[in-house]
C-alpha cells in the first residue's frame, strides 16, 4: 500500500472481523500478527520454541496454544519473528500428528485442520516455499468438509492464496474470478463477518492495482449489494460505504463536488476553480506522507500557480489551532477547507476516503484527471497540462 496512511487500519476498522488468519493476512504483514494470549510457555533463556512433546491431541494442542504470547520478552524484532516462525513449524508438526490420529467426524480434526491452515498461512508469508505450495492443496482438500466452518475457512483460504499470487506476480487477469469467488462465498453466508472481512480487504486491495480503478469499482458494484443486504447490522453498514468509495473510483472523466468552509470562516465556492487546473488535497498535520508531501506540492506551486494551477486543501484535521499553526509555519499559500470532524468530514464521507494523502487532479474543464497526482506523477502531469503555456 505504498505510503499511505490508512484511516484506520483494517485490523481497526474490523476489528471483530478479523477472527480468521487467512482473512488477516490477505494486506497485513508478518508483524502485524498479534496472537491472542493464552497459557504461558515453559521459561527459556531467550526466545526458543521448545519441541513438539508427545501426548494425546488435546495434550498438543494445548501444548501449542501455551507459545503464545512468549513468556520471555524479545530482544529484537528479528527474534520476535523467528519465534513466530517457529511456533507456527510445531503447530504444523503437531495439526499432522492430530489429523492422522482421529477422524475427520472428530471435532479435534476441525481444530487441527484450521490450526495447520493458519500455521502454513504464517509460514509462507515468512517465505517458505514449501508451506506455500502445500497450503492452497490443503485447503481445497477442506472446501468440501463436512464442518461448514472449517470448509468455509479452507474457501476463503484459497481466494487470499490466490490474490497472494496475483498481487505477487503482478498478473491482474485473476481478479474478476477472485471477486466472483468472494461474492459467491458471501452470499452463501451473508451474515458471516470473516467473510466479509475477506471482501473488503480484496477490494481494498484492488484498489492499489496501478491504474486498477475499473476492477476496484467493479468489485465495489459486485459486493455492495450482498454486503448491503446482510442480516448482520455492521456487514451491512460496510456494504452501504461502498458507495462512497465508488463514487471516488469513477471521478476520472467526471466533475467532482467540492463544498465547505475555509480556515478564515468564508465559505468556499467551487465556482471560482472554473478554467483551472485543481489539485484536491485531503491531508492532514498528524499524516506524515500528507506532511512530506507538501514540498513538492509548493513547488509545482509556485512555478504553475500563476499560469492557472490551484491547490484546494481539505483538512481532516479535529484541532484547528493545529491546522492555523502548520499553515503559518509552512507559509501553506493555498486555501483550506475544514470541518473540524476528522474523518467525518463531509467531503471525505462523500467520496469514501479512506487513506491520505488523496490528491485528485481536476483539469481545465472541470473533469478529475487523476485519483493519484502524488510525486513525480504531479510534475508530470502539470507539465503536460501547461506544456503551452
Amino acid at each position: 500500500m505504498s505510503h499511505r496512511v490508512i484511516r484506520r487500519s483494517f485490523a481497526r476498522l474490523l476489528s471483530s472481523l478479523l477472527a480468521g488468519v487467512a482473512v488477516a493476512v490477505l494486506l497485513h504483514p508478518v508483524a502485524a500478527f498479534q496472537p491472542a494470549a493464552t497459557a504461558e510457555p515453559p521459561a527459556a533463556d531467550g526466545l526458543v520454541v521448545p519441541p513438539l512433546p508427545g501426548g494425546t491431541p488435546e495434550q498438543m494442542l494445548e501444548f501449542v496454544a501455551g507459545l503464545m504470547p512468549p513468556k520471555v520478552q524479545p530482544k529484537s524484532r528479528e527474534e520476535a519473528l523467528d519465534y513466530v516462525r517457529g511456533v507456527a513449524a510445531v503447530s504444523v508438526q503437531a495439526a499432522d500428528k492430530i489429523l492422522a490420529a482421529v477422524k475427520a467426524d472428530d471435532p479435534l480434526f476441525a481444530k487441527a485442520a484450521t490450526l495447520k491452515l493458519e500455521s502454513l498461512m504464517r509460514l509462507a508469508q515468512f517465505g517458505d516455499e514449501q508451506a506455500a505450495a502445500e497450503m492452497p492443496k490443503f485447503a481445497a482438500a477442506l472446501a468440501t468438509s463436512p464442518v461448514p466452518e472449517l470448509a468455509m475457512e479452507a474457501k476463503r483460504l484459497l481466494i487470499v492464496a490466490g490474490a497472494q499470487k496475483m498481487f505477487s506476480e503482478e498478473k491482474y487477469d485473476a481478479a474478476p474470478a477472485l471477486v466472483a469467488q468472494a461474492a459467491e462465498l458471501m452470499k452463501a453466508a451473508p451474515g458471516d463477518q470473516k467473510t466479509a472481512s475477506l471482501v473488503m480487504q480484496l477490494a481494498g486491495a484492488l484498489e492499489q492495482i496501478p491504474g486498477g480503478e475499473k476492477v476496484a469499482a467493479d468489485a465495489l458494484k459486485t459486493f455492495g449489494p450482498i454486503l448491503a443486504s446482510s442480516p448482520d447490522a455492521r456487514i451491512k453498514e460496510l456494504g452501504e460505504s461502498f458507495s462512497s468509495k465508488l463514487r471516488l473510483l469513477e471521478l476520472p472523466g467526471k466533475p467532482m463536488e467540492i463544498s465547505g468552509t475555509l480556515l478564515d470562516g468564508s465559505v468556499f465556492e467551487q465556482k471560482s476553480l472554473a478554467g483551472k487546473v485543481v489539485l484536491v488535497d485531503f491531508w492532514a498535520t498528524w499524516c506524515g506522507p500528507c506532511v512530506a508531501e507538501i514540498p513538492n506540492m509548493l513547488e509545482q506551486y509556485e512555478k504553475y500557480h500563476a499560469k492557472g494551477f490551484e491547490v484546494i486543501g481539505i483538512s481532516l484535521d479535529e484541532e484547528k489551532e493545529k491546522v492555523d499553526a502548520f499553515v503559518a509555519e509552512k507559509k501553506i499559500p493555498w486555501p483550506i477547507l475544514y470541518a473540524g470532524k476528522g474523518w467525518q468530514d463531509p467531503v471525505a464521507q462523500f467520496y469514501g476516503i479512506s487513506g491520505i494523502p488523496q490528491l485528485i487532479l481536476i483539469g481545465r474543464d472541470g473533469n478529475v484527471i487523476t485519483l493519484n497526482a502524488r510525486g513525480e506523477k504531479l510534475g508530470e502531469r502539470l507539465a503536460e497540462l501547461f506544456k503551452d503555456g
